[in-house]
């Protein structure tokens, strides 16, 4: 059968008429999706990458649900490096924190990956950080301002902990002493659960991490958590006021994960990526899920998330220039 010119441009308006209708027309469905997180299994991110992955069956964007690879190390970074070298078709993905793309510059003098070697897909969960004390501090001490003078008064046992030098809760810590003039010590712990261990027991005064981590020993009466970090009280800690009511809105921070793709991935991929990942953000199971550990799921548009990344270089650059810390340091 001939096929005339007229039908040809008939046969392509449809078609190009179709593509409009369907933004992923132009994406190939992957088969699976392997997701990359920088830290161990069953920490609060893992979590987030798992209940997520596993609603991408039969989207757009994948046949089946992803399945989630730990890399743990170097504060994530050894995650971000194995996906920088990932083939840019969707098939691989990363979840991670900000800080990992937007503090880490201002901290390590070699890096081996930059911002430009990811593409930003989506935010995923927001976490507030926490300041909580445990019974080395007296129980008088029911607030930020309270805590500062018991420091102040009692400088050999005036310590917090952090899961990890370089850490956005470390920052938060060191600004709340260079602010207030209180020599506070830090004391950095591989992750948050050993440094809480530490606070519950009266090895260290205090501890500043993400919020989830404290609150099964704060109902349990083992510690008491003096302000979170959010613009606003966190939906699950809403009797604890937060730095910015207790006059440090300079310790205002709101943490994300959020999920990257290799730099060259296709704008038609990011897209598919995108709606899953949103898609997956509304499911109540999922929403529920992340509830248990102190994160609020919440998604955001490619554009969003890489404004928020560039917002947060901007912000820390020098406020780590302020507080004098580096890798080396």
């Amino acid at each position: 059968m001939t096929i005339t010119r007229r039908q040809l441009v008939q046969a392509f308006g449809a078609s190009a008429a179709l593509g409009a209708l369907h933004p992923f027309a132009a994406h190939a469905q992957v088969d699976q999706v392997k997701v990359y997180f920088g830290f161990p299994a069953g920490s609060s991110g893992d979590t987030v990458a798992r209940r997520v992955a596993e609603k991408w069956g039969g989207s757009a964007f994948s046949k089946n649900a992803g399945v989630v690879e730990n890399k743990p190390g170097a504060g994530g970074r050894i995650a971000l490096e194995t996906l920088k070298a990932a083939p840019a078709d969707g098939s691989v993905l990363a979840l991670a924190q900000v800080s990992a793309i937007a503090n880490y510059p201002h901290i390590y003098s070699k890096m081996n990956y930059t911002d430009k070697d990811f593409a930003p897909v989506s935010i995923a969960a927001v976490m507030h950080h926490g300041l909580a004390v445990g019974p080395m501090v007296p129980a008088s001490v029911k607030n930020v301002k309270d805590f500062l003078a018991w420091a102040k008064a009692n400088p050999k046992d005036a310590s917090y902990g952090s899961p990890g030098a370089g850490s956005t809760p470390h920052f938060l810590g060191a600004l709340l002493g260079i602010n207030s003039g209180v020599d506070l010590r830090h004391v950095p712990y591989r992750g948050s659960i050993p440094g809480v261990t530490d606070v519950v027991g009266g090895q260290v005064a205090a501890m500043v991490t993400p919020h989830g981590d404290f609150i099964a020993n704060y109902k349990a009466g083992k510690l008491r958590i003096l302000a979170t970090s959010g613009e606003k009280r966190s939906p699950f800690l809403p009797d604890v006021a937060t730095f910015a009511e207790q006059g440090f809105a300079d310790l205002t921070t709101e943490e994300w994960f959020g999920f990257y793709a290799p730099a060259k991935t296709p704008a038609p991929v990011i897209a598919a990526a995108n709606a899953a990942i949103n898609a997956a953000l509304k499911d109540k199971t999922v929403i529920d899920s992340l509830a248990l550990v102190g994160l609020i799921a919440q998604g955001s548009t490619a554009e969003e998330m890489g404004r928020s990344q560039k917002h947060e270089f901007e912000r820390w650059g020098p406020l780590v220039k302020r507080i004098g810390f580096s890798a080396e340091s």
